[in-house]
């Protein structure tokens, strides 16, 4: 478009807003600016175009024959930006919220508590995407994540959710009472392990258990890991974050809690401005964290 060869928009803007009231006080009032920003943004555009457009009449102002030529294309064309600036207002405000979290944080911490949030807001609809995946929030459309490190990745706004100390739980059943102080002390029982991450089993390791000496499963998700652990299978190393609700519940029992400074779940999003949704979604998520 060829921009230069026109007035700029907010000096058109003034003349249409004052060709239409017919008065430059309206105009302004009507702008949210000064009497004097709206006669400046008319003699601009007179000035650009060589030619008188407004005249005074009595209190107010009449259009000359170029102005009454000029002003319906003016209150056709910022008709249709107010127009296209509202239809995408309104899908925007349609669409439901597009999050992505990963699968184990999904099904043991987002979706218990989702109940409550859509009995509040019915009127929001939020959808949920588990997975692991790296995901761009902007190219892949969503509004925000939910991921586990330390809140240091480029290009995105990260604040912390919940902090994801290690935790390791077992079922009442496996531990038949005993009294476990270390995990040395645990080695003679069952280990569950996930085995696309192994940050778990490297603290093992570090804090005194030898995998070599005792018996241990690997599974693929965290989330298996969590339902074997509950039905008793074996003792796992888990996100505090996670557990917390099968511990009050008493479906597990903390033995060992270990904080890991600077580790947590992150709710991640886009810098720059957040839709109203957005904001309330995100503080719905922090106070039931």
């Amino acid at each position: 478009m060829e921009w230069r060869s026109v007035p700029s928009l907010p000096a058109l803007r003034a003349v249409e807003a004052a060709g239409r009231t017919g008065s430059l006080s309206r105009a302004a009032a009507e702008l949210n600016v000064t009497h004097a920003a709206i006669a400046q943004h008319l003699r601009t555009v007179e000035d650009f175009m060589g030619c008188s457009l407004m005249i005074r009449d009595g209190r107010g102002m009449a259009l000359t024959a170029h102005g009454a030529q000029l002003l319906p294309a003016l209150t056709e064309g910022f008709g249709q930006v107010i127009g296209g600036v509202r239809d995408v207002m309104a899908d925007a405000a349609d669409a439901p919220l597009s999050i992505t979290v990963t699968p184990s944080f999904a099904e043991n911490w987002l979706m218990p508590r989702m109940g409550g949030f859509w009995s509040a807001h019915p009127d929001i609809t939020v959808s949920v995407t588990p997975t692991m995946a790296i995901s761009d929030l902007r190219r892949d459309g969503f509004d925000m994540a939910v991921r586990y490190g330390r809140g240091d990745w480029p290009g995105v706004d990260a604040t912390l959710l919940a902090p994801a100390d290690y935790v390791v739980v077992a079922a009442p059943s496996i531990l038949q009472g005993r009294d476990h102080k270390t995990l040395e002390d645990m080695s003679d029982l069952p280990w569950l392990f996930e085995s696309a991450h192994r940050e778990t089993r490297m603290w093992a390791m570090s804090e005194g258990l030898d995998p070599a000496c005792c018996q241990t499963k690997e599974l693929a998700t965290m989330s298996m890991v969590l339902a074997a652990t509950r039905a008793g299978a074996g003792v796992s190393i888990m996100s505090k974050a996670l557990v917390m609700d099968d511990v009050t519940a008493g479906r597990l029992v903390s033995v060992i809690e270990v904080p890991q400074s600077g580790l947590g779940y992150f709710i991640v999003t886009r810098p720059g401005v957040m839709s109203p949704r957005l904001k309330l979604f995100i503080n719905w998520l922090k106070s039931v964290a």
